[in-house]
């Protein structure tokens, strides 16, 4: 019950706070959940490694933003396009990029996955994208999770029969974008590290495939790194 409560908290405040930055909240985007810190973090070593002047970073299925104002924040080179499908995410998103002033680097596009981007012209030039996509089976929805879309929106949730179809897309379609080298991150579901390790080893356009664990040993985020051109 304690889930529950503290989303209902979160939204009768109107805010919550992640890795160190207030979030405004509201109902139609999921409020950010502690545990995704562990991929921003992830994300942030990543661009330290790649130890760019001015990284290009694509903040995929955004929610209310938390990811981008954090790597914004924390990156403050970066320059970020964040993208999500509903009306709630990008509003809720935009509230908090202008609440941040980040409004001169990070843009708010709407759309399903990639499409978001069409006419931007960033094939080829993306160093790193970062994805917190829906990943819970829709039978787990129907069964021992349905109490997740109390409070919040089910497509925040919601990732087809076995909980990976948005990974499935974006592995799919992420080359493209990312720039050889380039990195892909995603946030994963107690379980689902090495179905998704599996799934980028199986498309071939990506090397250095390694999961990020928690404090409790528990793979979380998934890495992949695009295989460089010959």
């Amino acid at each position: 019950m304690s889930h529950e409560i503290s989303v209902a908290d979160a939204y009768s405040k109107g805010r919550t706070i992640f890795m160190g930055l207030e979030l405004l909240v509201a109902p139609g985007a999921l409020v950010p959940r502690p545990e995704t810190e562990l991929l921003g973090t992830a994300a942030l070593t990543a661009l330290r490694q790649l130890n760019m002047a001015a990284p290009r970073i694509v903040d995929m299925c955004c929610g209310a933003g938390n990811l981008a104002c954090a790597i914004a924040h924390h990156a403050p080179a970066s320059r970020i396009w964040a993208s999500d499908l509903t009306d709630g995410c990008v509003e809720a998103a935009r509230r908090n990029i202008t609440h941040h002033g980040l409004a001169d680097r990070v843009s708010v596009l709407q759309g399903d996955l990639f499409e978001a981007f069409s006419g931007l012209e960033l094939d080829g030039t993306v160093d790193m994208i970062v994805c917190n996509p829906p990943y819970i089976s829709e039978k787990r929805l129907e069964g021992d999770r349905a109490h997740l879309t109390d409070l919040e929106p089910r497509e925040a949730f919601a990732a087809g029969p076995y909980g990976l179809s948005i990974h499935m897309r974006v592995i799919k379609d992420a080359p493209r974008y990312l720039r050889p080298a380039g990195i892909l991150l995603f946030e994963v579901g107690l379980g689902q590290d090495r179905q998704v390790m599996g799934l980028l080893e199986r498309s071939k356009a990506y090397e250095k495939i390694h999961a990020v664990v928690n404090e409790d040993g528990e793979g979380r985020v998934v890495v992949g790194h695009m295989k460089k051109e010959a």
